[in-house]
Parts: C-alpha cells; structure tokens; sequence
C-alpha cells in the first residue's frame, strides 16, 4: 500500500526530495500538514524508526541524523511527539534529547504513553508500577530456563514492563515461537498483556498502547493534522488511532519504517521509506518544504 519515495517535481535539485504518499488519505494528510504546519503533530516511534535496530537493545541509539532532523523540523509545528515502549528515560539517554536547542517542546511518551517526559522540565510523569509486572519478574528467570530457548535469550528490565529478547539466541525465530506460548500464560495469570515485536514478546500492563497515547496527545494538543512513522506491530495501534482521527476530520499521513522482519506496517502505510535512515531524509524533506 505504501511508496518508496517518488519525489515532487517541484524540488528535482533537493537533496531531499519530498516523497508523495501511495494513497489519497495519505496525500490530504500531507497536504494539511504542509498547509498549516503549526496545527501538525509529528509522532514517531523510537526503536526501527529514529534507532536501527541493534542485536542488544542497551546499545540502541539513534540514528545520528535523526536528532538534528528533529530539532530543525520542530520549530515549525505544533509538537514533536516520540512514542516508545521504553521508559521514556532510556528513549531520552539513548536518543541524545535532553537539552537540544530546538526540541524544548518535544515530548517523550514512554510504556507506551504511560510515562511522559517534557523536554521543558525535564521530568518524567508516571502512574504507580502495575503488581503483576513485580509477579513476573519473579517468575520469568525460571521459565525462560525451562521453556528450551536456548542460550542468548535475555530478559530486558522496563520498569514498568518486561522484554524478553530472542535476536542473540541461536535460533531466534526458533526460541521465539518457543517462547510465545509460556509468555502468554505467564502474562494471563498476572493481569498483563504480551505485546510481540521483532525478535522480542514484551509484558506489559493493559489499558495503554500507542495508539491511545497518540490520540490523547492529538486532542491535548488541538492538532489539525498528524503524522506517525513506526516499524513494528507495537505500531499498529497508533495506524489504527490515525485511522480513526481522519474519520473525525483530522488528516494524517502514515509512514513505516521498512523492515524485512515485519510486513504489516508496509501493508497499511501511506508511505514507506528505508528505515531510520528514510525516516530522517523525510523529517529533512518537510523542514526544506517548510523553510520556503
């Protein structure tokens, strides 16, 4: 459904040329933001769309492109937004977002919208720690070592929510789908949801997702338009909130970070670009057509 990125005949010497989006929904969503840019959110996930995806989740940081793309977008619309399933701190450490000249307003939606970080104050916001996420913590060493995933599996502390990642192991797709059903009685018994990614299925508490961390923070925000870029099925959500604001009358623009590993997001976005690296000349591209 999406389109690599076949430029506007307006700008054939830019460096970076503006992509026209495959669909119709996708070009109003782009011509309203270009239209009225300070009434636009921009919203973006972190992980696969700012940050390569890396084999140790510790060692994710973005691309060095994506902070300055940022900073020099930001200006011109009503909010930047990054909405993530990290904690919001660890999406600020490793992205480099504190203190950058332009970014004063940005805004990090961690735990999938149930933390928040202010690039104004600083600070993050949260809601106290879910009882079944403590439950599985303690439970998950001894699970991980009976249900024959291999050596290289490794659990990732969130706080507020566990990953379980596969990428290291000898057979990841293998010690994947091993995992899938334990971690899905594991989740049962403790009230939590599991949420499946790229090489990775993550606990977390239910009641929050992307796309209801994105629509709240459209309607506090009055946005006239919205753009969201994200790379995995932890994205769906937020498609499915841009969705649901076109049918109130709000444009927005869909835009996957491509992946070999995940499909979906190409399936239903307006536009499709080459990973992080596509994402940054895109946030490049709107700030020149901006900057006119």
């Amino acid at each position: 459904m999406g389109s690599h990125q076949d430029s506007t005949p307006e700008s054939p010497d830019s460096p970076d040329p503006l992509p026209v989006p495959a669909t119709a929904a996708g070009r109003a969503g782009l011509d309203a933001l270009l239209a009225r840019p300070g009434r636009a959110v921009i919203a973006l996930d972190f992980d696969g769309t700012l940050a390569p995806i890396v084999p140790d989740p510790d060692l994710a940081r973005a691309h060095p492109g994506a902070v300055p793309a940022l900073a020099a977008l930001a200006p011109h619309v009503a909010s930047v937004a990054i909405v993530t399933g990290r904690p919001a701190g660890t999406a600020v450490r490793h992205g480099g977002l504190a203190d950058v000249p332009g970014l004063d307003r940005l805004v990090v939606l961690g735990h999938y919208g149930a933390e928040r970080w202010d690039a104004a104050t600083g600070t993050v916001t949260a809601p106290p720690p879910h009882p079944g996420v403590e439950a599985a913590r303690a439970d998950l060493p001894g699970l991980l070592a009976g249900a024959g995933a291999g050596e290289g599996t490794r659990i990732e502390e969130k706080g507020y929510a566990l990953a379980v990642h596969t990428r290291r192991a000898a057979d990841p797709q293998g010690a994947f789908e091993a995992l899938r059903g334990p971690l899905a009685e594991l989740a049962r018994r403790h009230g939590l949801l599991v949420e499946p990614g790229r090489m990775v299925l993550e606990l977390r508490p239910p009641g929050m997702d992307k796309g209801v961390a994105l629509r709240d923070h459209v309607r506090a925000t009055g946005a006239g338009s919205v753009l969201y870029a994200g790379d995995d099925l932890g994205d769906l959500p937020a498609f499915a909130a841009v969705g649901a604001l076109r049918a109130e009358g709000v444009p927005g623009l869909l835009v996957a970070s491509a992946s070999a590993e995940v499909t979906a997001l190409t399936e239903r976005a307006d536009l499709t670009v080459d990973g992080p690296s596509g994402v940054v000349g895109l946030l490049r591209a709107l700030t020149a057509r901006l900057s006119r």
